[in-house]
């Protein structure tokens, strides 16, 4: 997917804050690109400018529904995400927006969980740990972001789901890996470039 279709998607992120913080509507795109009907998964991570805090970060992992639809309904999620207040109007000209399309997650298959960090690509990979009713997932950025190394990803995924930091290494819980295409604003309601893997 090349820049331009994420200039789309990136648009249609804002445009769909601004409608339902502003007037509390559901945006509805229109004459979208076909490929955005595929079923993908979607990541909008909102970001306070110029410093760059998390401001809120929600979406869907797996491929349920066509990626304009995950779209919205990430980004809508994004503006209440319960770790943050809820994004008000006068925000929106002092955030910036990612938007992360994600591939189906993929199980790991490893004989001993020691072999977890070998089979893991910083700053392409991201991860989803599973184990019972705890779930967590990190985006394929987030260690770039804090300079972690493979086995600090691991842990802190734990911590993301609940678990203790070396959760990771008990037999029988599941880690899976996807990639994804990440797009962001360079700053509100500006250009728009690419951030993953890919084109670094």
């Amino acid at each position: 997917m090349d820049v331009y279709y994420g200039e789309w998607l990136v648009n249609i992120a804002r445009r769909t804050i601004a409608a339902w913080v502003k007037r509390g509507k559901k945006f509805k795109p229109k004459n979208s690109p076909s490929e955005f009907y595929e079923k993908r998964g979607v990541f909008t991570t909102l970001y306070t400018y110029p410093k760059k805090t998390l401001r809120g970060c929600v979406g869907y992992p797996e491929p349920t529904m066509p990626m304009i639809e995950a779209l919205v309904e990430s980004v809508i999620s994004a503006t209440r995400d319960p770790r943050f207040p809820k994004l008000s109007g006068a925000e929106l000209d002092k955030i910036t927006i990612e938007v992360s399309v994600l591939t189906k997650p993929e199980l790991i298959v490893v004989k001993d969980p020691r072999e977890y960090p070998a089979k893991i690509n910083l700053g392409k990979d991201g991860l989803i740990i599973e184990k019972g009713i705890f779930k967590g997932l990190l985006l394929p950025q987030v260690p770039m972001e804090w300079d972690w190394n493979q086995e600090m990803f691991l842990g802190n995924l734990c911590i993301k789901a609940s678990l203790s930091p070396k959760e990771w290494r008990v037999k029988g819980v599941k880690i899976y890996k996807f990639q994804a295409e990440i797009f962001a604003e360079e700053y509100p309601k500006g250009s728009i470039k690419r951030v993953d893997s890919e084109t670094t």
